[in-house]
């Protein structure tokens, strides 16, 4: 008897493209029509894997631009601080949690993304495929937990159950499951250390690589465990000390990287070509300061810049702007010409872009660093394993250490600076070389501070790093659209969409109720947002 894999999207071609689902949620989850055993066989299963790999991170050719930019660009990366918008109707950057941006947001993750994982996943199962279910059993949590890290509780469990109605999983019990998927997969992979999955270039992360893998999981294991310090501290030492004991990313040959082609672009080379964002003055005000080399890799020279405050002997043409501007003050402000767009790489329309980073060895040992500092068995010191990440990612992007004046960047002293020469006080004031001597909650801003100029452009972790530790410490916004919102605070969360409200009716309103905490709002805290 043929065994029903899955009963979810099925627009799928075996030269590596997963068609679009049906933009309805409730088809997409009763579809009946259903893949069976002979219908996937061991040479075309790569293909799907493949596709799994690309769409989350919106590498796939077709279609993913605009969830790229209505998901990442137009929310974490102004949430982040890593850029301001300067289109005048976009209000984001107002703390207005635009209703039809989430909408597509939403959709394109459960159209594409976890119906492509999903498949992956039970069809390694059906077939026997122990190594590559284990590989995408890790897969699968990175992907949900960028998703549940913006709403909250979502359906996790439930998803692809045949249903009209999808019952969501409350944050709590997702992440519990998220450690024990993340445990289940490392054992495998531990088994099969030294070996290489047949997905061979179809894995386009590692190449099949099962080493590879398992530091990855391993580093995405300590992620999470970071994540619930606050709110369950047990459950965070004991994944993060497992985590490290099993080996994380030490070196930049263990990082996590999906190369990019002409048909699997980096989305920003296409956004970047609207016009629509700009660098934020707290980049400005903190690699300024740092005399940071970094900011040749992330951002080109303005049009137009202001050398009047540029560092001592220090040419710095990069120049950023608030947040939170008006649409008056963006429709009358050439912001696109005296703000810094991003570097040649990531806006040269028709070009492959720069491979999306996934997981980096600098973020472990920024993690590591948080763990050793409040006592956790990380491997190290907090201050050595933060010297390290700062170094590592250094040598990432090509920099040998120093800074713009060619002095050691580690052992700098220097803080970040005004960024508009004064009229505006430094973003923050924290310096780079380590402080051993000062207070916990002092490191710890020292350690954020290093680790988001490091994740850059990964604003998704960016944002939920800043709202689990307030750090670091940035600008407040300019104005503010949102009444629940003021210029000094920051949406805790996304609101959830009027596609699930319309066709999950009942579980989105009982997972209002019943999961979430609070009301539907961008105020309600999420389950590990328990610092402050």
């Amino acid at each position: 008897m043929k065994k029903s894999i899955t009963k979810f999207c099925l627009g799928v071609l075996l030269v590596g493209l997963v068609a679009s689902c049906t933009d309805d949620f409730t088809e997409i989850n009763t579809d009946p029509k259903n893949f069976t055993e002979d219908a996937v066989t061991s040479s075309e299963y790569p293909l799907f894997v493949r596709r799994a790999l690309y769409t989350p991170n919106f590498l796939p050719f077709d279609q993913a631009r605009g969830p790229f930019q209505l998901w990442h660009s137009l929310f974490s990366d102004v949430y982040a601080n890593y850029f301001a918008t300067t289109a005048p109707n976009f209000d984001s950057d107002q703390f207005v949690l635009v209703g039809g941006w989430l909408n597509g947001a939403y959709r394109y993750f459960y159209q594409r993304a976890a119906t492509n994982i999903k498949f992956a996943e039970d069809t390694a199962d059906e077939l026997g495929f122990t190594l590559e279910n284990a590989m995408m059993k890790v897969w699968r949590v990175y992907a949900y937990h960028r998703v549940t890290d913006y709403w909250g509780p979502i359906p996790y469990s439930n998803f692809g159950n045949g249903e009209t109605e999808v019952q969501y999983d409350s944050q709590e019990a997702i992440y519990n499951d998220f450690f024990t998927t993340l445990a289940e997969a490392v054992a495998v992979l531990k088994a099969n250390a030294g070996g290489t999955s047949f997905l061979a270039d179809n894995d386009v992360i590692f190449a099949g690589n099962v080493d590879s893998w398992l530091k990855f999981a391993n580093s995405l294991r300590l992620r999470l465990a970071m994540r619930v310090r606050y709110v369950n501290p047990a459950l965070a030492q004991s994944n993060a000390e497992a985590a490290v004991a099993d080996g994380v990313m030490t070196t930049n040959d263990d990082n996590a990287v999906i190369n990019t082609d002409l048909n699997f672009t980096n989305s920003y080379t296409t956004i970047t070509q609207w016009g629509e964002f700009r660098m934020s003055a707290d980049v400005e005000s903190i690699l300024k300061g740092y005399e940071d080399p970094r900011i040749q890799t992330y951002f080109a020279p303005a049009v137009t810049p202001d050398a009047a405050d540029d560092p001592a002997g220090v040419e710095f043409p990069y120049e950023g702007m608030r947040n939170g501007q008006t649409a008056e003050s963006k429709a009358t402000t050439a912001f696109n010409d005296i703000a810094s767009n991003m570097a040649d790489p990531y806006t040269l329309g028709g070009d492959p872009g720069p491979p999306w980073v996934v997981i980096a060895a600098a973020e472990s040992f920024f993690l590591r660093a948080e763990g050793a500092l409040v006592g956790w068995n990380m491997g190290g010191t907090a201050e050595d394993l933060y010297n390290q990440g700062i170094v590592t990612n250094h040598v990432q992007l090509g920099y040998d250490g120093t800074n713009l004046s060619g002095d050691d960047y580690v052992t700098s002293t220097l803080t970040p600076v005004s960024f508009d020469g004064g009229t505006t006080p430094p973003a923050s004031t924290v310096p780079v070389a380590y402080n051993p001597g000062g207070s916990v909650e002092e490191q710890l801003e020292q350690i954020i501070t290093q680790k988001w100029i490091a994740l850059w452009p990964d604003s998704e972790e960016a944002y939920a790093e800043r709202r689990r530790t307030g750090y670091p410490t940035l600008y407040n916004r300019l104005n503010t659209l949102n009444p629940n919102i003021a210029v000094d605070e920051l949406p805790r969360r996304m609101t959830y969409t009027a596609t699930e409200y319309a066709d999950n009716t009942a579980a989105t309103e009982a997972a209002v109720a019943n999961l979430l905490g609070g009301p539907d709002l961008g105020t309600t805290k999420l389950w590990w947002d328990a610092k402050n």
